[in-house]
């Protein structure tokens, strides 16, 4: 038996629209006439496809509505009203989910994109009361460098040109440090030693400088322009160290910096 009302153009006496046909489709209770009449009109009517999509995956429960007392031959489809009821809950449950969904994103991007900022920002000194937040990069020496260090001592050799900065914090272990090396050209291969009031050496880091160096400011390479941040830690209590050199492996100093 088809279902009269439910193809586009039949505006029956309920009232029935030309939109109206969607669920029926799904059911596929439309006779070939009617079938080939919604196919027709569903090509060019992006209402009607939305009802479709929304009717994805609800044949089932649509079928058990569709199905009315009576002789098993006898099947009559559910009202528009019905229907459209059905449609309107399914668009807002699944409204509801991407709602949710693109909360989840949100504070996702919140906690990506802020997590990192807080950890990474140093803030100046400002007499006035207001600090401007000043961001570094975020490897995790340079950030020691900047945001952890408790003194910092530096000095440029007058004959090499090379400028260091180290860095210095307290640990119940020893002396953390983070070294800030400028001007410097290679290849080269050094190591940042720490010299205890004793004469005892320690080495605290090493690293390879490449041919184009660091902390050159006039370089045509811009990584050259960087200087170079290593950090590492030493034994020594830090009242213990009398001076760090900055030397080559095969024993040149580049810089002293007396502590």
């Amino acid at each position: 038996m088809t279902a009269q009302g439910w193809y586009p153009g039949n505006n029956a006496q309920d009232g029935n629209s030309s939109h109206d046909a969607a669920g029926a489709y799904v059911l596929g209770i439309l006779d070939d006439a009617e079938a080939t009449a919604f196919e027709a009109h569903l090509a060019g009517c992006e209402i009607c496809a939305s009802h479709l999509d929304e009717f994805a995956g609800m044949e089932p429960m649509l079928a058990m509505l569709a199905e009315a007392p009576g002789p098993p031959a006898r099947v009559t489809a559910p009202s528009s009203k019905l229907l459209d009821n059905l449609v309107d809950d399914v668009a807002e449950k699944r409204a509801q989910r991407r709602r949710r969904s693109f909360y989840m994103v949100a504070a996702a991007a919140v906690l990506v994109i802020g997590g990192p900022a807080v950890a990474v920002v140093a803030t100046s000194g400002d007499d006035s009361g207001n600090n401007v937040a000043e961001p570094h990069p975020t490897s995790p020496a340079e950030d020691a460098f900047f945001n952890h260090m408790e003194e910092k001592i530096k000095a440029t050799d007058a004959s090499t040109k090379v400028s260091a900065t180290v860095g210095l914090e307290k640990k119940g272990w020893g002396t953390h440090t983070v070294l800030e090396l400028k001007n410097v050209k290679g290849p080269l291969k050094c190591s940042l030693v720490a010299v205890s009031k004793t004469g005892e050496e320690e080495t605290v880091t090493s690293w390879a400088v490449p041919k184009w160096g660091y902390g050159i400011p006039d370089s045509t390479n811009e990584s050259a322009k960087n200087p170079l941040y290593v950090h590492g830690g030493a034994a020594m209590d830090r009242n213990d160290i009398d001076h760090f050199e900055v030397r080559t492996f095969d024993g040149k100093r580049l810089v002293e910096v007396d502590a």
